[in-house]
């Protein structure tokens, strides 16, 4: 005749069984990372791909990257990229992003035709300031996106050139004509406005 009782061995085993599944926590995703979100792949954005805060520099996004945006939280393009530049892709980039839902922005700088001007970083100021949800700032090569990273940095978030510049650098920066000649880098400073300029 069996006993009614529990056998210790299992009264045992029941318990370690219970303390396990009180220590293993229950499956959490990550605070950073929105539900079903995926990962940019470089690649996809001519190479160079770096995020800062809601702000991410690229390269020109190819097809692929574009479509992945929408699923990564970015909201807003800005592109850096002239009409001649951009007449040469093989997809219109302003149609696509409008059928995906993400603003697209076009802020031409480089050339003669497009000279690199301040009102050109108070456009992109105004824009990420108003913007809900990521921007992806875009070139090229990510070469004018630091550049105009960089600036905005210094002039809108109050980081000091050296620093700007550090951090662009870790980018597509690159050097200045002058900096090869005199082989290094020379350090920048930012004269004080008199009093009739402004920036």
């Amino acid at each position: 005749m069996m006993s009614s009782r529990p056998h210790w061995r299992t009264l045992l085993f029941c318990s370690l069984t219970l303390t396990l599944c009180l220590m293993v926590p229950a499956a959490v995703s990550d605070p950073g990372e929105a539900p079903g979100s995926h990962t940019l792949n470089p690649e996809e954005f001519s190479g160079v791909l770096v995020r800062s805060g809601n702000i991410y520099i690229a390269g020109q996004p190819s097809r692929a990257g574009l479509e992945l945006l929408k699923q990564t939280g970015v909201g807003v393009v800005v592109n850096l990229r002239t009409p001649n530049e951009m007449a040469s892709l093989e997809f219109s980039e302003p149609t696509l992003l409008g059928d995906l839902g993400i603003h697209y922005v076009s802020l031409p700088s480089g050339g003669s035709e497009h000279p690199y001007s301040k009102e050109t970083l108070q456009a992109f100021a105004e824009i990420v300031e108003q913007a809900d949800a990521d921007v992806l700032l875009h070139c090229r090569s990510a070469a004018r996106a630091s550049h105009l990273w960089v600036a905005y940095l210094v002039k809108y978030r109050g980081v000091s050139l050296p620093e700007a510049l550090e951090r662009g650098r870790a980018i597509n920066f690159g050097t200045a004509p002058i900096e090869g000649y005199l082989e290094g880098e020379i350090e920048y400073r930012i004269a004080p406005l008199k009093a009739d300029e402004s920036f």
